[in-house]
């Protein structure tokens, strides 16, 4: 059971945007994409009984990780995790099917890892989620081409330097690559720490 402390900080803030955005009142499906080391979909979970979760994973130490806090608490609606690189198409997605999902969550990936992840988030997304879904994701951005405050700066610089495909993405380009795949930013929720939740309703392109 790995702890992340950012995990533990966060897993609150991020549980309080998702009740005031999803129905409570009936059963819904969730996906989990990069779910780290499972604190967050265990938290979800224990709260939002209505949710079945399903959590997924590309590094294999965080599969192992989030199969130890299933074990641990032993809850009933989260499944098994999944292997799942956010830049393949939805095909390799563990067998999810089109539009048999009430809900997407995506927590602080898009800044580690190369922009083929954010692409394959959104355009993933926009198949798997039902009419009116919901993907709500979270992190740190950059607003109109620019970074504040002056820590975000100094974090998409340190990100920069270990690995040039890394950084913060701007919330226009997010925007503009969600709407190419038929999702809409409903929200945008001010969070602790000089974070937000965007949150992006599926919606008919006709």
């Amino acid at each position: 059971m790995l702890n992340a402390a950012a995990a533990e900080r966060n897993k609150e803030p991020i549980l309080a945007a998702l009740r005031e955005s999803v129905n409570t009142g009936r059963s819904l499906q969730a996906l989990e994409i990069s779910s780290g080391t499972g604190q967050h979909v265990t938290h979800f979970a224990q709260a939002l009984r209505n949710i079945i979760w399903q959590p997924s994973e590309y590094d294999r130490q965080s599969l192992a990780s989030i199969e130890a806090y299933r074990a641990h608490y032993q809850l009933h609606n989260v499944r098994p995790a999944i292997h799942l690189d956010a830049s393949l198409p939805y095909q390799y997605w563990g067998g999810i099917q089109p539009e048999s999902l009430d809900l997407v969550v995506n927590i602080n990936m898009i800044h580690i890892s190369p922009m083929a992840c954010t692409e394959g988030l959104f355009k993933g997304a926009g198949v798997v989620l039902k009419p009116q879904g919901l993907l709500l994701i979270y992190g740190p951005y950059a607003v109109n081409g620019q970074i504040t405050p002056q820590s975000n700066i100094d974090f998409d610089y340190s990100l920069r330097q270990r690995n040039s495909e890394w950084g913060l993405r701007d919330i226009s380009l997010l925007s503009s690559t969600a709407q190419s795949n038929g999702l809409f930013l409903e929200k945008m929720v001010d969070m602790p720490a000089n974070n937000k939740c965007l949150l992006f309703r599926k919606e008919s392109l006709v």
